[in-house]
């Protein structure tokens, strides 16, 4: 991620994103007896990250893959992620239970996401992991709240805000993009 910043040089980001299939191989390799007992609980959604010399040499690490704008290998990618997961449980207890919480997966509410994002050009496998679950549980949670399968309810969806861009005077041309379709033949077929 790269932003504009006071003077001649570039502000630069690194992030790491830690998917549940890598925090549980951690998690199952980890000797349970050295996870602390009693943890409190953090109560705010935005975890402040004491500066150390863990956290401060990982990233530097990363740094040259940037500047060289070499891809690291995928064995190194999941050894730098496995060095921030003991970075951030080196830091403060409280990330134990943020990291390591298996008991309900975080979940968006499926047909608000398909709401604001009809238009967008999704796979459904997509769409699952956007909305905290497998492609598998997505498609049960939506048998549960929908006769439809996902891809009828998008291009219904679709339709419908096409009836109403059309109602509201726009043309054809303008509206099929706009509400998702990829070609005028695309869209007329769906209508009919």
């Amino acid at each position: 991620m790269y932003k504009n910043s006071k003077g001649e040089e570039l502000y630069k980001g690194i992030s790491l994103t830690f998917k549940r299939p890598v925090l549980r191989g951690f998690y199952s390799k980890m000797n349970k007896a050295d996870v602390p007992k009693k943890i409190a609980l953090w109560e705010d959604n935005v975890f402040k990250i004491e500066p150390s010399a863990a956290i401060t040499s990982l990233f530097q690490s990363l740094v040259p893959y940037f500047d060289e704008q070499v891809k690291p290998t995928e064995g190194v990618s999941n050894l730098k992620l496995q060095e921030g997961i003991y970075a951030l449980l080196n830091n403060a207890e409280f990330f134990y239970p943020v990291l390591f919480d298996f008991t309900e997966p975080w979940k968006v509410d499926m047909l608000e996401f398909l709401g604001e994002n009809y238009m967008d050009e999704l796979s459904m496998e997509q769409i699952a992991a956007y909305t905290g679950r497998s492609l598998a549980t997505f498609k049960r949670d939506f048998k549960k709240i929908s006769n439809l399968s996902p891809q009828k309810w998008l291009i219904k969806k679709r339709l419908e805000m096409a009836y109403t861009k059309l109602k509201e005077g726009k043309k054809i041309q303008e509206v099929y993009v706009e509400v998702g379709f990829k070609n005028a033949s695309h869209f007329s077929t769906e209508a009919h």
